[in-house]
């Protein structure tokens, strides 16, 4: 429940067009609404622009569409992420504009497209096998009322890519470079910019990668001052900070 909802119920039992009872009904379940096996945090929202975000991953498709179920009772925006075609047509049920972003295995229902970004969010992908990653991040970002601009396959084994494209990610405010194997291209796009770069190690890459391990420990060696980095495979997260950093004014929830 946003600001703006929170106002409206007030007025609505001030004016006398909504009673006691159903104000409070509906202001009962602030700060969090306990369903049992998922307390959701209503108040998230009002603390960080964005209600709660369901991860999907180890969560049943009944669980999943409850909790989508109360999310969309309070809040204009849902996002679902790690998550499947299943639990898509399950949502579709509750919400007929919900989308399903295959490559980003995320479900999103946007009823509020407003802008909440100064500027534009770039994403960039070193391979095209980063390109999942990359996509839960673009759509994090995009499902927080930012525009993105997405720049996939310029890693540094053919660097002349990435420099072909310069001008579509120099004028961003902020970006997010993803990245496997050595985990080398945001240092380099680092070195280019003057905005905040946040580095997404990704999985992808052969036995001495580790699963993602070394991209990550070369991410966080970066010379680059302007590198900071999340976890392996966090996209979602890549997305988010971004949107926090990108953000027009403080929080107003969708």
């Amino acid at each position: 429940m946003n600001r703006e909802r929170i106002k409206q119920l007030l007025e609505e039992a001030r004016d006398g067009r909504m009673s006691i009872d159903e104000a409070t009904e509906q202001l009962a379940h602030l700060p969090y609404e306990d369903l049992e096996f998922a307390r959701i945090d209503h108040h998230r929202a009002l603390r960080h622009g964005f209600p709660e975000v369901i991860l999907g991953q180890g969560k049943t498709v009944e669980q999943i569409t409850r909790i989508a179920e109360r999310i969309l009772a309070y809040h204009a925006n849902l996002l679902v992420s790690r998550t499947t075609e299943e639990v898509f047509q399950a949502i579709l049920k509750l919400a007929p504009e919900a989308e399903f972003h295959h490559e980003a295995r995320m479900v999103s229902v946007l009823r509020d497209r407003t802008e909440r970004g100064a500027g534009v969010i770039a994403v960039i992908s070193a391979g095209t096998s980063d390109i999942p990653v990359a996509e839960e991040a673009a759509v994090t970002a995009t499902a927080m009322g930012n525009r993105v601009a997405r720049v996939y396959d310029v890693g540094v084994a053919g660097i002349h890519r990435l420099f072909g494209a310069r001008a579509e990610f120099e004028a961003a405010r902020v970006i997010i470079v993803v990245a496997g194997m050595e985990g080398a291209l945001p240092s380099v796009v680092g070195g280019l910019v003057s905005v905040p770069v946040i580095a997404v190690p990704t999985s992808i890459g052969y036995g001495a990668s580790f699963n993602g391990l070394a991209a990550l420990l070369g991410m966080l060696n970066s010379c680059a001052s302007n590198v900071t980095v999340v976890n392996i495979d966090n996209g979602f997260g890549a997305g988010y900070v971004a949107s926090l950093i990108n953000r027009l004014t403080s929080p107003a929830s969708p």
